[in-house]
């Protein structure tokens, strides 16, 4: 493995820094407990946490941390795969399965949260891999890492498939009072099958949905980032309406769709999954993707334009930052009104930032 060449560089590109560790700071572990066989953990030392996203990148933040490479989630289609080709690892069942895992990050994170040099910028976590997979069970980066952004009031965010950050929910209530704290849940679809064959290492959609509720429940919003949409397998309207009605049962203070995209790394691994569950369909992901990594843009205006749709339709948009809301259960038909009443005044409307 390449770790005296991995850089800080998340484009792959050539090191402006020295190696983020060493081979002589690396330790690897495997457990014989149901929930990690067949993983391997590499526990490294890392020289930094916090990582500047490169300036060509379509994400609306700056600065990362993330806690581990590798993920055990497995969800087929994460555009992070490539990530583990830096360190000579397998983009397909090696990212799935060998989890690189920085056992300083908290350590590190608290010293670079007190440098003169920084200047208290948005932080955000989730975006690269799961920082509450499976690992952060044995692990628990997490805890510290919050605790230090609580502690200098600085805002971050936070994206997850796992249900366990809601073990971290006193520390997020505690950051909350302090800072701006964003978090949100992805849940790209409700489709039972479609869970067990692309996301197979990740918590049903419906757990996910129970993290939305309890987080919204305890004052602290969740939105869901409705991700992916998977072309021909999960955009029918029957199955996007069921998500959104799902998302907004939840209590969600916001969906947001993204259609799937698969770049180097990802794609190829993708389509041998394709290959393999859904033959049929090859040739129209070849056709749909020629052009890159993305769904051409009218296929994405049209996901968005029918997920806000169903979003206004269902409510979902807070009333008051920080509240959570609920979609009221469908009520009794009315008796009809005696004939020369006068009409009843119509229902307050549901405003939605949609």
């Amino acid at each position: 493995m390449r770790w005296e060449n991995l850089t800080a560089d998340p484009t792959g590109g050539p090191a402006l820094d020295a190696a983020l560790f060493g081979a002589d700071a690396v330790t690897t572990r495997t457990f014989d407990t149901p929930e990690f066989r067949g993983i391997t953990f590499h526990e490294v030392r890392a020289r930094s946490i916090v990582n500047r996203v490169p300036g060509a990148s379509r994400m609306p933040f700056e600065w990362t941390v993330n806690p581990y490479r590798g993920c055990s989630h497995a969800c087929v289609y994460c555009f992070a795969r490539k990530t583990h080709s830096y360190l000579d690892l397998d983009t397909g069942l090696g990212f799935d399965s060998q989890i690189v895992v920085k056992v300083n990050a908290p350590e590190l994170l608290r010293r670079h949260l007190a440098s003169r040099r920084w200047h208290g910028e948005h932080i955000a976590m989730g975006t690269n891999v799961d920082c509450y997979q499976r690992a952060e069970g044995r692990y628990r980066l997490m805890p510290g890492i919050i605790a230090a952004l609580r502690d200098h009031a600085n805002p971050f965010s936070i994206l997850t498939k796992g249900t366990l950050i809601l073990r971290d929910l006193d520390l997020l209530k505690q950051a909350s009072e302090v800072t701006d704290v964003g978090i949100s849940v992805s849940v790209g679809f409700t489709d039972t099958e479609l869970w067990r064959t692309v996301e197979p290492g990740t918590p049903a959609p419906e757990r996910r949905l129970d993290v939305v509720r309890t987080l919204t429940d305890h004052g602290i919003g969740c939105g869901v980032l409705m991700a992916p949409v998977i072309p021909f397998l999960g955009d029918h309207p029957a199955q996007l309406r069921a998500t959104v009605q799902a998302v907004a049962a939840s209590g969600a203070t916001s969906v947001t769709p993204l259609v799937l995209h698969l770049r180097p790394g990802a794609r190829e691994w993708f389509m041998a999954w394709l290959e393999h569950h859904h033959p049929y369909l090859v040739r129209r992901y070849e056709r749909l993707y020629a052009e890159g990594a993305y769904a051409p843009k009218w296929y994405q205006r049209r996901i968005t334009r029918q997920v806000h749709e169903l979003a206004q339709e269902y409510g979902i948009g807070p009333a008051r930052a920080g509240m959570p809301r609920r979609i009221a259960l469908p009520e009794p038909a009315a008796a009809p009104a005696p004939t020369g009443s006068a009409p009843t005044a119509p229902g307050p409307t549901q405003l939605t930032l949609l």
